[in-house]
């Protein structure tokens, strides 16, 4: 199978090619190709721009996993629109050359974020239940869904991957975390009852490889493990794992002061729930926090 990735040297594309490279014919589409190129390996092939190609013909399946980082900096308008373009504007492109393929890829799996929702407390929330609160996050993924669903045809179905927090080891909002947790500075976060809907690396690769392989699949599909936890339970699984203590709380005026409105991703959230993933037969390696966080660790 020919896969074209872009987004292929970020934390997931690029966990995504280490385990499953051997298996597919992969080219990934980067912002700086040598710096991709040493990365992922020579068996990947590695393009600059989409402007290279005149359509997809070549390729069996597209995964879209480009994007600014929503939560490396504070929103002022600029970056805002920075972290909308980078993600609206290369769907738009491939969904371009979708419609440009006389014999288009079978398989559109496009990136997308359980920030679609928006805050939700602590209620239950899945594909099929949920009424989203209208906010930045949620117009960002809303729109960006909407673009990728274009694509879709008698030819072509679409998966959109409302991703939760990603546990990796290598990078990601955990390698963030854990510098004041290894010091014992770590803990809750504001009130600490917000949900944190987390999934593993290694199932989120395996979600997409399993979104891959079964053709039946199309629509949005929450990647979080099954059972979300409050962040103060996150904070304190983390301690026990790094046997650290977690008394360190961090007042919600503090991350407002000094992250505005992006602060709102830190103090509120959704228990999310993977109803369709579960459903289609996905099975979890990491179902609960603490051997996630020890695997990571």
């Amino acid at each position: 199978m020919n896969i074209l990735i872009t987004g292929g040297s970020g934390l997931v594309g690029s966990a995504f090619i280490q385990r499953y490279g051997d298996e597919y014919s992969i080219t990934v589409l980067s912002r700086h190709p040598e710096r991709a190129r040493k990365k992922l390996g020579p068996t990947v092939t590695v393009i600059a721009s989409l402007g290279e190609l005149e359509n997809l013909n070549h390729f069996d399946a597209v995964i879209n996993l480009a994007g600014e980082p929503i939560a490396d900096k504070r929103w002022t308008a600029a970056q805002r629109e920075r972290i909308e373009k980078s993600r609206w504007h290369i769907t738009d492109a491939l969904v371009g050359l979708f419609e440009a393929s006389e014999s288009p890829p079978h398989t559109f799996i496009s990136g997308s974020a359980i920030g679609y929702y928006g805050r939700q407390g602590e209620t239950p929330v899945t594909e099929t239940n949920n009424t989203p609160n209208d906010e930045f996050s949620h117009r960002l993924c809303k729109y960006w869904e909407d673009i990728a669903l274009r694509a879709e045809s008698d030819n072509t179905r679409v998966c959109l991957l409302r991703t939760g927090i990603v546990l990796a080891r290598q990078g990601g909002a955990l390698k963030k975390m854990l510098p004041p947790f290894r010091f014992g500075l770590g803990g809750p976060m504001g009130s600490g009852k917000q949900m944190m809907s987390w999934i593993h690396i290694n199932d989120m690769t395996a979600a997409i490889q399993f979104l891959l392989q079964q053709r039946d699949c199309h629509g949005p599909y929450n990647l979080t493990a099954p059972n979300p936890v409050s962040n103060a339970t996150f904070s304190k699984t983390l301690g026990k794992v790094l046997h650290r203590p977690t008394f360190f709380k961090v007042p919600a005026f503090v991350l407002r002061l000094g992250f505005g409105e992006m602060s709102d991703l830190l103090l509120t959230g959704q228990a999310v729930i993977p109803e369709r993933l579960q459903q289609a037969g996905f099975t979890f390696e990491f179902e609960d926090l603490h051997p996630a966080l020890e695997a990571c660790t």
